[in-house]
């Protein structure tokens, strides 16, 4: 059943590894990750119109400044739906998004938002679009976008576009933001990356090690990334996600994470959450439509 007025997530994102394994001639990378969905982030609220307008206003913890509209991942995939579906032109969307992830931190923010953006309106337009269209939308707009679309942890290889679904433990995740915001362009065209690592299997990333290709630059372009990484590795093994610049490390229960996150530097943001396999917007999702 549509609703006129709904709140879903938009769930952050762990890489729990991330392999480069080459460079495309179109200047994009090839490489092997794990999407781990957490159970926190950050949250879209969408009411119809009845105009064809698209309004978008942001709060939060982490508020979005110097952002012009047309450039944020929100009204872009509002845009980017409404022009693919004629009969949602006439309909419109106030769309509020409250910010509780930071920008260029590597959990996915933006992508997230722009996938729960692409759910909820087909959801409040009755667009009927599937989910793999939805998919192959969200690649307009970034590569991650896709898994979120599809709401799953998952195996990702290509450029992030080709995904598989996995049951992976529920971990518990103490995530450290040490206060910078990483570029990932400026990462992924730097020359000291690495883009030659072998291609590995599913059965090898659970039977380990691997590791992030990314970190050892970022750690060397990014200070507090570093100290971030150093002070974690005292508790257990700690990883960078993404390019940066937040770092994590799992634990068996939420009370070890909490412990650890008592001695976090004030100076630093942090967050204890758990892993999900399915996405909490697709929970939601059903119980709208089952409402």
């Amino acid at each position: 059943m549509k609703q006129d007025a709904f709140t879903l997530a938009a769930p952050a994102k762990l890489n729990l590894f991330l392999h480069i394994t080459g460079r495309r001639d179109d200047g994009y990378h090839d490489l092997q990750t794990v999407f781990q969905l957490l159970n926190v982030g950050d949250e879209l609220t969408f009411m119809r119109r009845t105009d064809g307008d698209i309004r978008v206003t942001w709060g939060g913890p982490q508020v979005l400044d110097n952002i012009p509209l047309t450039q944020n991942l929100v009204y872009r995939a509002a845009r980017l739906l409404q022009d693919r579906f004629p009969k949602a032109r006439s309909q419109g969307a106030d769309i509020t998004l409250r910010k509780n992830l930071p920008s260029g931190g590597g959990l996915g923010g933006g992508s997230s938002d722009a996938a729960t953006t692409l759910l909820g309106l087909n959801h409040l337009w009755g667009t009927l679009a599937g989910v793999e269209e939805l998919a192959e939308l969200g690649r307009c707009l970034g590569a991650d976008v896709p898994v979120f679309v599809r709401g799953h942890s998952a195996w990702a290889e290509g450029v992030g576009e080709r995904l598989q679904a996995l049951e992976l433990p529920k971990s518990w995740y103490l995530v450290i933001h040490p206060g910078c915001s990483v570029s990932t362009a400026e990462i992924f065209s730097h020359a000291e990356l690495t883009r030659d690592t072998p291609a590995i299997t599913i059965a090898a990333f659970f039977a380990g090690p691997t590791r992030n290709d990314c970190e050892k630059l970022v750690r060397r372009r990014y200070e507090a990334v570093d100290k971030a990484l150093i002070f974690l590795r005292k508790f257990g093994e700690a990883r960078m996600t993404g390019t940066g610049a937040s770092v994590f490390a799992a634990f068996a229960n939420e009370a070890a994470a909490r412990d650890v996150q008592a001695q976090v530097p004030a100076h630093w943001t942090s967050f204890v959450a758990q892993g999900v396999n399915r996405s909490s917007a697709w929970e939601q999702l059903d119980t709208i439509r089952g409402s």
